[in-house]
């Protein structure tokens, strides 16, 4: 199988520093030297295309803008690039959100992929009026992509759950095709909605050993609802034509961030109800040293930034080596971001993408399987 790669759509704003803000933090707590402005988006999606990421996953929280919309208004800019759109049950009715996503895979000719995020921060949670605890919020995951699932094979549903209620309800027509649910979290409660609706399997960028026992978890939770899951990796990438400049690029990017700033969200995260998030935390404690934590895995971004916060760290074989290494635990899609994101997505496509090429675990999505050989007018014909 070969190996499907995405980027990311910074849409809290971009800069050549790490760029703070994610789950859990504040709004405001984004932004950078680059503003999330529609013409520097369409700079990263165009280059994406080109180089061959098949989509671009694209936020949600109030530190970001609304990536429906903004998607949605970046979907002409490309030809063939999906856009991973995440968002949050609960904060729209399963009804509506199956529709959104019938009409944008009709308007974008197919392009929609979802990452549902249940929600790991009852404060942001209440921010936007769900008061729901942390498991109820993932029970009613549960009902809502029952809910929409089965909209989506044509049904007529009517339900009545703990926490959704639907009568008669119908979709005028249908998705096509139905968007692939991407979907990530670390809780026993997480585990059995992954297993019962989704189609691909999230997580952070940990050390292989335990990216390899959460996707033991993940697959043995899945065989029991008599399903399979595709496995997927969040990380951030720095990579160079030598291990020296990556990691002096890693360097630099460190001795941006500011102590103060460091203490402030690292207190801020500290109160997450995500168990990824405290992985993530785990990783590096809030220290500024000892944060290569395997090899080429650097958890440095994780300092300032909520969500996924390691990055691959190396030359563009190293990198390539990481990431077959992680292929070899069963992860086959990548989702991958760099500061800032139009200059990395060039020096990884460029850089570690043909070297994935070689080893026969990478093809450009959008090129032909076999190339034919070229037709030249006149070719056969004989001089006179």
């Amino acid at each position: 199988m070969t190996l499907t790669f995405h980027w990311f759509l910074p849409t809290y704003g971009d800069s050549r520093d790490v760029v703070g803000g994610g789950h859990g933090l504040p709004p405001g707590s984004a932004g950078g030297a680059r503003p999330a402005t529609l013409p520097y988006l369409r700079q990263i999606v165009h280059a994406a295309e080109q180089l061959g990421f098949v989509g671009a996953l694209t936020p949600t929280g109030a530190w970001c803008e609304d990536a429906w919309l903004t998607t949605a208004m970046l979907a002409d800019t490309t030809e063939r690039l999906k856009f991973l759109v995440a968002f949050r049950p609960g904060l729209v009715s399963p009804t509506l959100a199956a529709q959104m996503a019938a009409t944008y895979q009709r308007h974008s000719q197919g392009r929609l992929l979802l990452n549902v995020v249940t929600g790991g921060e009852s404060h942001e949670q209440r921010a936007y009026g769900d008061f729901l605890d942390k498991d109820a919020r993932y029970a009613r995951t549960d009902e809502f992509l029952h809910i929409v699932r089965s909209l989506w094979r044509g049904e007529t549903v009517s339900f009545a759950g703990e926490h959704l209620k639907v009568e008669e309800a119908r979709l005028n027509r249908l998705p096509d095709p139905v968007p692939d649910v991407y979907f990530g979290g670390s809780s026993p409660a997480a585990g059995q909605v992954a297993a019962r609706h989704v189609d691909a399997y999230l997580t952070w960028g940990e050390p292989p050993a335990a990216v390899a026992e959460k996707i033991a978890w993940v697959n043995g939770l899945a065989a029991a609802e008599g399903r399979t899951l595709r496995q997927g990796i969040r990380l951030h990438v720095i990579s160079r034509d030598t291990a020296e400049q990556a990691w002096a690029q890693a360097r630099r990017l460190l001795d941006g961030i500011d102590p103060a700033t460091v203490a402030q969200v690292q207190a801020g995260l500290a109160r997450s109800e995500s168990e990824g998030q405290k992985r993530m935390l785990a990783l590096h404690g809030g220290k500024r040293d000892d944060l290569e934590i395997y090899p080429n895995l650097w958890a440095g971004v994780g300092l300032v930034r909520g969500g996924a916060g390691t990055a691959l760290v190396g030359s563009h074989t190293e990198v390539a080596d990481r990431i077959e290494e992680y292929h070899r635990l069963g992860i086959t899609e990548f989702i991958l971001s760099g500061h800032p994101h139009v200059e990395e997505a060039y020096w990884f496509g460029e850089g570690v993408l043909p070297i994935l090429r070689e080893r026969g675990l990478w093809r450009h999505p959008y090129e032909p399987a076999a190339s034919e050989p070229a037709s030249i007018p006149f070719a056969a014909a004989g001089t006179r």
